[in-house]
């Protein structure tokens, strides 16, 4: 209850310095939306920067993940092949 009781008191003084100091208001105004503007911009450039680095980096990835599929069929291959060499020296021991 006192919370309500508070915003309401808080919100008509509001609104009759809005109307007591109105001119003081949008000079305020008019000083602060060039600035928000201007931080808003540069966040927004700073998060599209960051994003695309990200992609970059992602396609990097993809293209160290395919030379990785290559490689494992090549290591394959040559596990394969000296399988076979440890089989053929084990038949010559014997």
């Amino acid at each position: 209850m006192k919370t309500l009781i508070g915003g309401s008191v808080a919100a008509v003084l509001g609104l009759i310095g809005l109307t007591v100091w109105f001119t003081a208001f949008l000079q305020l105004l008019a000083g602060a939306i060039p600035i928000m503007l201007l931080l808003g911009g540069g966040l927004a450039i700073y998060l599209g920067f960051d994003e695309l680095k990200d992609n970059w980096k992602k396609g990097d990835d993809d293209e160290d993940i395919a030379q990785s599929a290559d490689d494992s069929g090549k290591y394959k291959q040559e596990i394969e092949d000296l399988k076979k060499e440890i089989e053929t020296l084990k038949t010559d021991q014997a």
